[in-house]
């Protein structure tokens, strides 16, 4: 009897050892340590980044559903759509049965989320050593030891390559790279102008400004940036914003107009960064040559 209890009380802490070696502990952006007894297999996220590195590193099957602007890759976008950043759907969540939501520092549901008994991890990439720590802490939540290191890795080597592209005569441009029409610019300290100073741009805003500061229009006019990166859908009336016709990326047509997929691209600061740095290291390519050919697309 006793040799059987001691063979039940050695199964049972071995049984305890394993489970805790298959759980996972971190500490996320809020500096909450957060702990989930295994990997997760259900997993929500909030934040369109936050879910292509999910799928990046292999857990798009574990994905049960989504904010309403993630649509990449094309699998995520048959999930449920759970609201945005500051309508996030509760109900709708908590029907999912999540072993973990994954969403930015600044959402507005982490509180209620957790007042009914739902694991949250808060995890935001602003800057290039964010989705570095980001990638690592979404592999750590998968259970994939080095899933983290490889896809930084692997950005890394993609923004050295489009920087590699930039010709000699395109090094050095000033430019402007508006966010939105109000407008919001992206200024050096941001994902955007980091990759923008790695291709070899110069920013018309600086770090002191802020990551996303809003611009008087006439700044802009200062600034008088030689390149202009804007969406599609405001670069049509560029030139006609008060005294922008003097502004020599407006006169010399070095406007590049970003499509709405190629701004989903430019805007998230995750996996598909090496891709967005293409596409700004593309639009520095054709400035040089804009006055031959008219406007930069």
């Amino acid at each position: 009897m006793i040799k059987r209890c001691l063979w039940l009380w050695v199964m049972c802490l071995a049984a305890q050892v394993c489970q805790a070696a298959t759980g996972v502990t971190l500490v996320d952006d809020r500096g909450v340590t957060v702990r989930l007894d295994a990997p997760p297999a259900r997993i929500v996220t909030l934040l369109p980044s936050l879910t292509e590195t999910v799928c990046e590193l292999g857990g798009c099957a574990r994905l049960v559903g989504t904010d309403r602007y993630s649509n990449h890759p094309a699998s995520v976008r048959s999930l449920p759509k759970t609201g945005g950043l500051d309508d996030a759907n509760i109900e709708l969540i908590a029907s999912l049965k999540p072993d973990v939501v994954l969403l930015a520092l600044s959402s507005r549901v982490t509180d209620r989320l957790e007042s009914l008994g739902m694991k949250v991890v808060a995890l935001e990439p602003r800057t290039y050593k964010d989705v570095q720590r980001v990638a690592g802490k979404v592999a750590q939540i998968l259970g994939s030891a080095d899933g983290g290191a490889r896809l930084w890795q692997r950005l890394e080597a993609q923004v050295d390559a489009a920087a590699k592209g930039v010709p000699a005569s395109a090094r050095g441009l000033s430019v402007y790279y508006e966010v939105d029409s109000a407008p919001y610019a992206a200024g050096e300290s941001s994902f955007i102008g980091e990759t923008l100073s790695r291709l070899g741009a110069r920013n018309i805003v600086p770090a002191s400004l802020g990551p996303f500061p809003k611009l008087n229009p006439e700044y802009v006019v200062r600034a008088d940036p030689q390149v202009i990166m804007i969406s599609q859908r405001h670069a049509g009336d560029v030139g006609a914003r008060p005294g922008w016709d003097r502004i020599r990326a407006v006169r010399d047509k070095r406007v590049c107009a970003f499509s709405s997929e190629q701004g989903d691209v430019l805007s998230r600061p995750g996996p598909r960064m090496g891709e967005a740095a293409q596409v700004m290291a593309r639009c520095l390519r054709e400035s040089v040559a804009a006055n031959k050919g008219g406007a930069v697309r």
